[in-house]
Formats: C-alpha cells, sequence, structure tokens
C-alpha cells in the first residue's frame, strides 16, 4: 500500500512541473525572447528559446512541424495583440507552443 501511494504522489508532483494552457498574447520583447502572456485574469512572462518546439494547426486540426522564426513573426505582426496559442511551460521557459491558423488558399 505505501508503494502505491508513493508512486500516486510522485505522479501528481511531476504533473504539476509541466504546465499547459490556452493563453492571450499581452506582449512580446524581441531583444530579451520574453512572451507576456494573460490566462483568464492573470499575467505571466515566459521565455523563448531554440529548443521551444512549435506546432502549427490548420482548421481541419491537422499539425505541421513550425520553426521558431515562425512564432516570431507572428508575435511581431500588428495582431500579435488578439493571438491565441497553447502553450506548455516548465518554470519560465515555453517549451512547446501551438499555434492556430487557417489554410493558405
Amino acid at each position: 500500500m505505501r508503494k502505491l501511494l508513493s508512486a500516486v504522489v510522485v505522479l501528481f508532483l511531476m504533473a504539476g512541473l509541466v504546465v499547459a494552457a490556452e493563453v492571450a498574447v499581452v506582449k512580446y520583447d524581441k531583444d530579451k525572447k520574453e512572451v507576456t502572456v494573460k490566462e483568464g485574469d492573470k499575467e505571466a512572462t515566459y521565455t523563448i528559446s531554440d529548443k521551444t518546439k512549435v506546432t502549427m494547426l490548420d482548421k481541419d486540426g491537422k499539425a505541421t512541424e513550425g520553426k521558431l522564426e515562425d512564432l516570431e513573426k507572428r508575435l511581431t505582426s500588428k495582431f500579435a495583440d488578439k493571438m491565441k496559442m497553447d502553450i506548455t511551460t516548465d518554470k519560465n521557459a515555453i517549451t512547446e507552443v501551438k499555434l492556430k491558423g487557417g489554410k493558405k488558399k
């Protein structure tokens, strides 16, 4: 019984280290590579790096691998403040981003 209880506790502790959420972009600092996002009423600032995995989703939900340059291009566009994305974080860094978009015509 102790082993089972220990395993469950460790499972919950590990799950708490990585958090995934849909957020709205507030601002992006290109020099520091910091993204300020808003989830509900709470704002948080995270960093992006070359290790950040970028996934692009089309209207049909088909996922394709993106590049960090794609993410930065969207974050610096004039519509960045209306952008929503799914992020996975570890401490103060974004480890994965899923960008939703439309199909190219």
